[in-house]
């Protein structure tokens, strides 16, 4: 399962226990609120704009992405993410 950013979900612990993945929970993921908000910035984002996903948008990557960091990613990790999730957006994986 792949979420609006492009994040594969698949393998993730926390997939059908206690996500059912962004669609589904509509952006309500459990992080979201150790940045003070209810909902996922970038899946709002993509539902404001009418859009499927991030690869529907002339500006991706945006600010937003390089902003929301994983905290246990080095930077270098994160810019990796980033570029990995582009592909997948894209098409080209």
């Amino acid at each position: 399962m792949i979420c609006v950013c492009g994040v594969n979900c698949d393998g993730c612990p926390l997939l059908n226990n206690e996500c059912a993945g962004c669609n589904a929970i509509e952006g309500k993921v459990y992080w979201a609120q150790h940045i003070g908000a209810d909902v996922c910035p970038v899946y709002k984002c993509v539902k404001e704009k009418g859009y499927q996903n991030c690869g529907d948008c002339s500006q991706i990557p945006c600010e937003l992405w390089v902003s929301l960091k994983d905290p246990s990613l080095s930077e270098e990790e994160h810019q990796k993410s980033i570029q990995d999730r582009l592909l997948i957006l894209k098409g080209l994986r």
